[in-house]
């Protein structure tokens, strides 16, 4: 072997070991997408605003208002997604994590969603497709916030978050653009496969979790979507369903209101916890 093959494989060796080391078992990962209740729909009250530092989260854009950079961690303090929005599941997921895994780990969140979007803009083949679900500028500035392709600006966020922690699940609320569509968990187990392939992770390692729409009981509009979310782990055998049954509502009847959000990511982390111990 030449000199200068050896010196590239000790390069090699150099930097993976460098990786490892720097990468924290001890710091928990989960990546958070979908549509406006992931994104934050609900008010950020005064309860909200103390958190543990323990619970931390990547700014996925800058926001100059809040002092952050793309790509940094910070103390996980809603918003958690774009500048501009407010509460949301990963929030109280986060929040309960922590609260009972010992002290010895943290948790980290991004969160990238877009209010109004159809499923498949999250599907890298056919994302360009779905850019203009809501024609009004609403919908085509939120998407420009991640630089037009939410997908990507995830998958981006998650290989950095890789070199500091452990990618341990995925987190998805979105289905009130695609109610009725009973394709629908087709086209989550296209985008979570994928997700795993670009990241490099194991289903069995790294389930998926699906939050319920507003339900029937609190007279959800797009409750009929929950039949079909309910099928999810049909489709996908690492996937879970959260319901969102007794969880309260916001006036429109689509989205969750502050207490309600609370409660539906506390089911998000009590879900996640049943699985971590098995």
């Amino acid at each position: 072997m030449g000199i200068q093959k050896i010196r590239t494989l000790l390069l090699g060796l150099i930097l993976v070991s460098s990786h490892m080391y720097s990468q924290d078992p001890n710091f928990h990962i989960y990546l958070c997408f979908g549509q406006s209740n992931m994104e934050g729909s609900a008010s950020i009250e005064e309860q909200d605003k103390t958190v543990d530092p323990r619970f931390q989260m990547m700014a996925p854009m800058d926001c100059t208002e809040l002092n952050r950079v793309q790509g940094n961690w910070y103390t996980a303090v809603p918003p958690l997604s774009s500048c501009w929005h407010g509460l949301s599941p990963a929030d109280y997921f986060g929040r309960t994590m922590v609260a009972i895994l010992p002290d010895s780990i943290s948790v980290g969140v991004m969160n990238v969603a877009i209010g109004g979007c159809d499923i498949r803009l999250f599907d890298k083949d056919i994302y360009q497709e779905y850019t203009n679900t809501y024609p009004e500028p609403w919908f085509a500035e939120k998407v420009a916030a991640y630089g037009g392709n939410p997908y990507q600006r995830l998958i981006e966020l998650a290989k950095a978050a890789q070199k500091k922690g452990v990618i341990k699940g995925i987190l998805l609320h979105q289905g009130e653009t695609n109610e009725r569509n009973r394709e629908w968990p087709k086209y989550v187990e296209k985008v979570y496969s994928v997700m795993l392939m670009d990241l490099g992770l194991n289903a069995e390692e790294v389930p998926l979790i699906a939050g319920e729409v507003v339900h029937a009981e609190q007279g959800g509009v797009c409750s009929s979507m929950n039949v079909i979310i309910n099928k999810l782990p049909d489709v996908i055998p690492t996937a879970h369903v959260v319901s969102s049954k007794g969880c309260s509502v916001s006036e429109d009847n689509v989205h969750f209101d502050s207490e309600g959000v609370r409660k539906l990511g506390r089911r998000y982390a009590i879900e996640m916890l049943s699985l971590l111990k098995k």
